[in-house]
């Protein structure tokens, strides 16, 4: 078979579209007709310098048609810190209660202008995961549940950090803390059981190894609440799982118990459908109580009773945050912020 060659002519590449130039604060100030550095007040939402609302209102046109954003690393050099408040993201489940906490915790931060950045270094724990969140060079750190160290927090203030915020159980030496005793959830509940004549009372404690910081503090608060007492307590390993519920239910009879504590209302709702399905009355042959007092407990039938936690108010924490970074010499405050309520309701 005859080979025929063919020569494919050379075409140059298409030429590459040309990069855009970054607007500087420079563009945008002869495009507002004003100087930089009033370009600089405008932006940076400077109260002690008065302009104009005209004024302010070329600015930010100029800078809207510009694509100018300013830079933030520059700004932190001229203020001598970031304004970057690092989250480091729970590693445990958190349940709908603790995400509106952190949630109203980033609008009132973001109120008093500081930016809110959650890192999710899965994995990194105490003050390993102090020197990963040092690299950011935050202005403030706030740490839930426990693991941090002294020496985490010391890296951390060497690194520029004006405030180290503890969420937890314990304080810590160097660092503001907010301490949440979670005993007082499981006395409550004890406390209202007890009242209501029951004697054999369970609590579930979850399988998940994250939660024991919550759940091991409230079965033994359950157990303070009824030391002394006639009544019994019993833990309760349950994973949060149908089946695993389920084969609870089943064997529930043989255990005799008269009350349940199930740890939180998610757990509190899985566990009623399950015994609803094996025929036990609630709260006739047992009484079931959550926590948390989610909306989808007043929804249930019969109805959950819970315990209402009252956590601190994201402007009163973020307040907090301020106060520290502007005085970070000041010593550190600790306040007990986490209160506990049972709601009756018809479950028990």
């Amino acid at each position: 078979m005859p080979y025929v060659m063919v020569q494919i002519p050379r075409t140059s590449a298409p030429p590459s579209p040309a990069p855009h130039s970054v607007p500087t604060s420079a563009d945008v100030a002869r495009l507002a007709g004003v100087s930089r550095a009033t370009v600089s007040y405008v932006l940076n939402n400077t109260s002690a310098v008065r302009i104009s609302e005209p004024t302010r209102r070329r600015v930010h046109e100029a800078a809207e048609e510009l694509g100018y954003v300013p830079h933030a690393a520059a700004r932190s050099l001229r203020a001598g810190h970031s304004r970057m408040v690092l989250m480091p993201a729970p590693d445990v489940p958190v349940g709908p209660l603790y995400s509106s906490f952190f949630n109203e915790l980033q609008w009132a931060l973001s109120r008093l202008e500081y930016t809110v950045v959650q890192y999710g270094g899965l994995g990194l724990q105490g003050d390993e995961a102090a020197r990963a969140w040092a690299e950011l060079r935050p202005v403030a750190v706030l740490v839930p549940g426990g693991g941090l160290g002294p020496r985490g927090v010391s890296v951390l203030k060497r690194s520029g950090a004006r405030a180290v915020v503890t969420l937890g159980p314990e304080r810590v030496e160097g660092a503001h803390a907010l301490l949440m005793d979670h005993h007082e959830v499981g006395r409550s509940v004890g406390a209202h059981l007890l009242a209501r004549g029951h004697r054999r009372v369970g609590v579930l404690v979850p399988e998940d190894p994250g939660l024991e910081l919550f759940s091991r503090p409230r079965l033994e608060g359950v157990r303070q609440a009824l030391a002394g007492t006639d009544a019994t307590v019993t833990e309760l390993p349950l994973a949060y799982d149908e089946k695993a519920a389920a084969d609870l239910a089943g064997r529930w009879r043989a255990l005799g118990l008269d009350a349940v504590f199930a740890y939180n209302d998610e757990f509190a709702m899985l566990l009623m459908r399950a015994l609803q399905d094996e025929g036990i009355g609630i709260p006739d042959e047992t009484a079931v109580v959550g926590a948390d007092d989610l909306m989808l407990g007043r929804l249930l039938r019969p109805r959950l009773s819970t315990v209402r936690i009252r956590l601190p108010s994201g402007r009163e924490l973020a307040e907090l945050v301020d106060r520290a970074v502007r005085e970070p010499g000041a010593a550190p405050e600790v306040h007990e912020v986490l209160g506990a309520e049972v709601v009756h309701r018809e479950s028990s």
